[in-house]
């Protein structure tokens, strides 16, 4: 009975703020002196990780994406420190998803060809890659690495969207030759939907979703995505910061985020916050209830890439007793961040997307907030890191939201 006091009392203090613009929940389940186990070494492990950094340094227009200083920014959010690493730079594609779905998509032709990435990547084995169609259902980016992936290796890509992705993430996705079906419904209809197609038809689904008996590929895409927080660990150098707001949708690059981390500087990691939109709170309600949950929220959010009703079994073997903390966030602070980060008042002009600012959004609504300051120990000392995890990969929702093209901010569209 005292046990099961206690666990209530660790609940309540677990949830300081629930407002109309914020809801934070302390992961109370989250021991930092306990170690990366095997859990957590079954989905990303350090292995795995310098396997997919190999591969992925290989292939061409590699290059690691800027860390880019914001010191404007920081001394407006009252932090000391504030640093974001630009995936909007990330291949042609603009988006962190360039490194999971494509690496996925290698990994995938590796086994089924029985050819070395590097040949695949080459274009040595398209007569064999040209029998194997890969799929996935996608918010936009990564379907649209997943195109891009079978496109360069000779394979044949079909692509899921589901009612409410755009017309412009369609065209960007269809131009790298994948056939494209549309899903009434939402992302997990359009996941579903892809799963019953590849099985009726002998394809292969590319997904950083896990679902039980399908976690080796999810696994792969979300090593790919581990690429991100290897570089960070390098551009650091010396100056680690304390505090990391890593966005999710299932999970995947929050999960990427934060194993790396853990394994490596175990409790002297940063305290890593995991971001949501109100309306898509999978992992939220997840850490709330203490097992894996549905999300309640409706769905509809300006962070589309975001939409998500259930999280990934395997990134939540990370983020159960891994993450600090959940917050899911108003919509409102997305466009703002979006415009902060263009105007160039934060540091250099940086055209990120509306799901790529979700970090800085979650950022933004815990600084305005005094109680889930003080949750989240974020003091005016505080060294924070971020992931701007997309560029302007919808150019015309970009400038309807900021009022100026990737262009006039001073990056391609």
């Amino acid at each position: 009975m005292l046990a099961g006091r206690r666990a209530d009392s660790l609940r309540a203090m677990a949830n300081p703020t629930v407002t109309p613009d914020l809801r934070l929940h302390r992961n109370w389940r989250c021991d930092r002196r306990v170690g990366y186990g095997p859990a957590q070494r079954g989905v990303v492990d350090r292995k795995s990780r310098e396997a997919a950094w190999n591969a992925i340094a290989s292939w061409p227009g590699y290059a690691p994406t800027p860390l880019v200083e914001l010191p404007g920014l920081a001394a407006r959010l009252g932090v000391g420190r504030l640093r974001i690493k630009h995936e909007g730079k990330r291949f042609a594609l603009k988006s962190f998803k360039a490194l999971g779905g494509a690496y996925g998509v290698m990994r995938i032709l590796e086994r089924e060809t029985g050819e070395a990435v590097a040949d695949i990547v080459a274009g040595r084995a398209r007569e064999k890659a040209a029998g194997v169609t890969v799929c996935c259902a996608t918010d936009g980016n990564h379907g649209r690495a997943v195109a891009w992936g079978a496109g360069i290796a000779g394979a044949r890509g079909a692509i899921y969207l589901h009612e409410h992705v755009s017309q412009g993430r369609e065209d960007a996705i269809a131009a790298y030759g994948a056939d494209i079906v549309r899903v009434e419904g939402t992302y997990d209809d359009s996941v579903r939907r892809a799963a019953e197609d590849a099985a009726r038809n002998g394809w292969i689904v590319v997904s950083d979703t896990s679902w039980p008996g399908y976690e080796e590929i999810p696994a792969w895409v979300t090593q790919g995505y581990t690429v991100i927080m290897g570089e960070a660990m390098e551009q650091f150098g010396g100056d680690r910061p304390g505090h990391i707001f890593a966005q999710a949708g299932v999970g995947g690059l929050a999960c990427a985020a934060l194993a790396p981390l853990w394994e490596d500087w175990g409790a002297d990691r940063p305290l890593v916050t995991v971001v949501e939109p109100h309306e898509a709170d999978c992992l939220y309600q997840s850490a709330v209830q203490g097992r894996m949950a549905s999300g309640l929220g409706s769905l509809e959010t300006v962070m589309a890439c975001l939409s998500a009703g259930e999280a990934s079994p395997l990134a939540w073997a990370v983020l159960e007793t891994g993450a600090d903390a959940f917050i899911t966030i108003a919509d409102r602070f997305s466009p703002e961040a979006m415009r902060i980060l263009a105007s160039g008042d934060a540091g250099p002009p940086m055209a990120v997307g509306e799901s790529g600012c979700a970090g800085l959004a979650g950022l933004m609504a815990v600084a305005a907030d005094p109680l889930a300051r003080e949750a989240l120990e974020l003091g005016p000392d505080a060294d924070v890191f971020l992931i701007a995890s997309e560029g302007a990969t919808d150019p015309a929702i970009f400038e309807d939201i900021v009022g100026m093209t990737p262009g006039e901010v001073g990056e391609d569209s």
